[in-house]
């Protein structure tokens, strides 16, 4: 195949990445470009909504991409891939804060009641959103991470179990119990409201 002859928006970033690691700049421009707002999003959501330390992890993470690229291994996907990294990034902040906090079992039994958090006013979406956001921040930060990238990314629970390493059932346990959590704290919401779906 030659790479040369077709469009970089056409290509995958599978493709991309393998041209990125044979020096193509503009293959690096293209991936840069599909997800550098996408990365800088996750970080505001995860650190804190630090919009300098966000765009720094941001163009740490892309700075690692064009000097090492070579430890991307095209056999897998380089969206699970790219988020791996860049959780594994908030995972050394959150240590080097020190505020990363014991993790707690999740309890075996299932949880039939929870709120569903996309059923609110309009006028009530932004005290919402802010006090969602204050309530995640108390979490751990695997909890925290499941229910960003569940929720807030649209990732499916298999990919979410990519990028953190983990199984789908400890995925499935770790948004229970988010829910579980966020439905007791947030229940003044819309008290009315008990099932949420998270299933795709």
């Amino acid at each position: 195949m030659i790479f040369f002859k077709h469009k970089y928006s056409e290509l995958s970033d599978e493709v991309l990445m393998t041209l990125v690691i044979k020096g193509e700049s503009k293959a690096y421009a293209e991936i840069y470009n599909r997800y550098s707002s996408k990365i800088l999003n996750y970080f505001y959501r995860m650190l804190w909504k630090d919009k300098e330390k966000a765009m720094d992890f941001m163009q740490e993470l892309f700075t690692h991409i064009i000097e090492k690229p070579e430890q991307f291994s095209a056999s897998r996907s380089f969206k699970t891939w790219l988020y791996s990294c860049a959780n594994n990034m908030c995972k050394n902040e959150y240590k080097k804060q020190e505020i990363r906090q014991e993790y707690n079992r999740i309890p075996i039994e299932s949880i039939e009641n929870s709120v569903a958090f996309h059923d609110y006013a309009p006028t009530d979406m932004k005290f919402f959103n802010e006090q969602l956001h204050h309530e995640l921040n108390k979490l751990d930060d695997a909890h925290k991470s499941t229910f960003i990238l569940r929720f807030k990314e649209d990732f499916s629970l298999a990919e979410i179990s990519k990028i953190l390493n983990c199984s789908e059932g400890t995925v499935k346990s770790r948004i229970f119990y988010t829910l579980k959590k966020l439905s007791k704290k947030l229940h003044s919401f819309n008290p009315n409201t008990t099932e949420v779906y998270y299933e795709k």
